[in-house]
């Protein structure tokens, strides 16, 4: 699933790529899978009125909380998009032909072509030509339309913990916000996104395989050098993320089509019965479910 880092680079793609233009038009076959969320676009009740309200409109910001993209509208009206597990936004040009949409451009090596691109169940058309489409192998994703206004206070946005990277989000305020969950394991606090924005399972195993914690550790028994040191790593791993444009072990694709870089600088994450590269140590990889999700750790080093 895309996490922060994903998203992030996501937004500032589509900051640069729709910012100003109009939407002339949209296109979805979710109407006929398996998605029926009353107020999204797999809905056909919905889509109908969901295209009224987008059609004719200009894009004139594009911003991100946590793991959701918010595309604000001239109108008052704001689309916001959740990757959820396989999603990806894609921009450039797009021809429709016996029934689906495909990429306008001949050379077959162009990055559209990937194969992990090629699930587009969602079409927007501009009016310069151009088209930004939403390829989700999974069809797990969601598209809806909030009032700008009230958009972060919505039941999509009003529960979800401080952005990470923000300057306010400062090693007091997460102390607070963890000791909230004193019981909890530290990998599943820091996935809990109505603790801290963001974090999901890649970046959580990244972020304690370098501040040496172990996963299961409760936070209650964490001590002010490790609490320091996931804080430190918080930023350090979610910075880095971003550098490498993301992680594409899986779906990930930028608005260009093409793939991250984060996954060839995997420290745990996926890297089971591997030695451990952190110097000096002789650890192994280990993998082991904590409540529910797959945590990936060292052996030695993360106590």
């Amino acid at each position: 699933m895309p996490e922060l880092p994903e998203v992030e680079i996501t937004t500032k793609g589509l900051r640069e790529a729709v910012v100003g233009l109009v939407i002339k038009d949209v296109w979805t076959d979710l109407a006929s899978s398996h998605i029926f969320q009353r107020e999204a676009v797999g809905n056909p009740k919905y889509f109908r009125i969901f295209k009224k309200e987008i059609t004719g409109r200009k894009i004139i910001s594009v911003e991100r909380r946590a793991k959701n993209i918010l595309i604000n509208l001239n109108s008052g009206k704001t689309i916001l998009v959740h990757l959820k597990m396989t999603g990806h936004l894609l921009f450039g040009k797009y021809k429709f032909a016996k029934n689906r949409w495909t990429p306008d451009y001949i050379d077959l090596t162009h990055p559209f072509h990937d194969p992990y691109n090629r699930f587009v169940h969602v079409v927007f058309t501009f009016s310069n030509g151009e088209h930004l489409a939403f390829s989700d192998a999974r069809k797990f994703g969601k598209i809806t339309l909030l009032d700008t206004k009230i958009a972060y206070d919505s039941k999509h946005l009003n529960n979800i913990g401080p952005e990470p990277l923000d300057k306010q989000f400062t090693i007091t305020n997460f102390k607070l916000r963890i000791s909230k969950k004193p019981n909890g394991k530290v990998k599943t606090v820091l996935m809990d996104q109505g603790i801290i924005a963001g974090i999901g399972n890649i970046y959580s195993d990244e972020i304690l395989w370098k501040a040496s914690v172990h996963p299961e550790l409760k936070v209650s028994e964490l001590i002010d050098e490790e609490i320091k040191l996931i804080f430190q790593a918080i930023k350090e791993i979610l910075k880095k993320g971003i550098d490498f444009g993301g992680d594409s072990m899986s779906d990930y694709r930028n608005i260009h089509g093409l793939p991250g870089k984060f996954q060839l600088h995997h420290e745990a994450y996926r890297r089971t019965g591997e030695k451990c590269r952190k110097k000096g140590c002789k650890g192994i990889i280990k993998r082991k479910i904590v409540n529910g999700r797959s945590a990936h750790f060292c052996s030695a080093h993360q106590r």
